[in-house]
């Protein structure tokens, strides 16, 4: 059994222990160390307040288990997510998973409601570079039908609600969704679902990657996190057929303060370099602080809903945040996400009109005038917006900033001097 955490770099750490042990490293948990949470994506460390000093555990969350067959002849894939505590079983302020719980614990205290929703994640298949008439095509998920059925196998076994998988646009280009869920587990299927695409895909020998971008003129990769609410009966929340764009009155607040606050979270929810090649006009991504109603290129969309489902209207609405990608890790970035709409709410701000326009066409100073900003373009400038931002700094616990700033200062540094085709490379490489 592997006990497992999401770091700041996106990635999934953890440490093995023989399986018999189960019920006492829940109770126990397993060492970690403090400046673990210092490697970047590309396994260096970056400046570390912990130096060599200090002991954490990281207990598991039985609720997470994944006990999976994997191919024919090998043990199971056995692993757990967790928490990272002191030994004193304090949660530890870097905790990525502890601090969307907190965020989520500020969410019901200040409007009563739970999170529901659901990650979809693009990805790519490195062998398959020439694809050139396959997008959205029944014979392009032909060629890899073994491989999309045992990826929707996998999640159903590992206890995902499985939902689509499709040949996207991009050459070897697909999508997989998941069912929606309350709270944390939002983000821990959001996780578990990268890891199984990763584990299928080694048995085939196939090497896929969740990169934001492997070519500056080609198809990036996002992930979409889609978000109602639900009120302590269980009931959705998220709908009035009165309110502004059909969003309640929660909602709307809860949508304005992630667009309010956007441009200082993208270092959270899109953290990479390369992620700012894509967040760029015309990529069906996100440039600009704008609501959309159906529109892709919007950083915020209200979805469409069915009126030939038998699933009530109330039931599936939601909105879906379009400024992330994999290379963030999906607590924190959820976290971000919710921090920002409670702020929202509690600045009781109002619903923005929905653009029905191409942004990029406008002045900075007509931007500015509607009340519309420009994304940042650099993965420096995002941080810069973070770092400036008090409000936003604040909702993390105490020295979360600064670390996470020396994070991403490592990352950066580890590609000086590259060319940027190399630095998409790297990101390919790794992600």
């Amino acid at each position: 059994m592997v006990a497992c955490c999401g770091d700041l770099s996106g990635k999934v750490r953890g440490k093995a222990f023989p399986l018999a042990q189960m019920e006492k490293r829940l109770k126990q948990g397993v060492g970690w160390t403090p400046t673990n949470v210092q490697i970047t994506c590309f396994d260096a460390i970056a400046e570390s307040p912990f130096g060599s000093l200090g002991d954490l555990v990281l207990i598991p969350d039985p609720s997470t288990r994944v006990s999976i067959e994997s191919g024919e002849g090998t043990p199971k894939e056995n692993f757990v997510l967790g928490n990272i505590r002191y030994t004193d079983g304090r949660p530890w302020e870097l905790c990525t998973r502890s601090i969307l719980e907190a965020a989520l614990e500020r969410l019901h205290r200040v409007a009563g409601v739970t999170l529901y929703g659901a990650f979809e994640h693009e990805f790519q298949l490195r062998h398959r570079v020439s694809d050139v008439g396959k997008a959205f095509t029944l014979g392009g998920f032909q060629e890899e039908r073994h491989f999309c059925e045992a990826i929707i196998a996998a999640m159903r076994e590992a206890g995902v609600t499985p939902d689509t998988i499709l040949k996207e646009f991009g050459a070897g280009q697909f999508e997989v969704t998941m069912g929606p869920q309350k709270g944390v587990t939002i983000a821990d299927h959001s996780l578990i679902t990268r890891e199984l695409v990763g584990l299928v895909a080694r048995e085939l020998c196939y090497e896929p990657t969740f990169t934001p971008i492997r070519d500056p003129a080609g198809v990036g990769n996002g992930v979409h996190v889609h978000m109602s609410m639900l009120d302590s009966s269980g009931n959705p929340v998220t709908y009035d057929p009165n309110g502004k764009h059909e969003l309640s009155d929660v909602a709307g607040k809860f949508v304005a303060g992630i667009l309010k606050y956007l441009d200082s979270i993208v270092a959270i929810t899109a953290p990479s370099v390369v992620s700012y090649l894509r967040l760029t006009p015309h990529r069906w991504s996100a440039a600009f602080n704008n609501l959309g109603f159906r529109d892709r290129e919007a950083s915020v969309r209200i979805c469409p809903i069915s009126d030939i489902s038998d699933i009530a209207r109330a039931a599936q609405f939601n909105f879906e945040f379009r400024a992330a990608d994999a290379t963030a890790n999906p607590h924190l970035a959820l976290a971000a996400i919710v921090h920002a709409g409670v702020q929202g709410i509690e600045e009781s701000l109002a619903v923005p009109e929905a653009t029905q326009e191409d942004l990029s066409l406008l002045n900075p100073e007509a931007l500015s005038e509607r009340g519309y900003v420009r994304l940042p373009q650099t993965l420096e400038a995002a941080l810069q917006r973070f770092q400036d931002n008090a409000t936003v700094c604040g909702w993390f616990p105490e020295g979360f900033a600064d670390v996470y700033l020396k994070h991403k200062e490592g990352e950066i540094a580890y590609l000086a001097g590259k060319t940027q085709t190399e630095i998409c490379k790297a990101y390919e490489g790794v992600y």
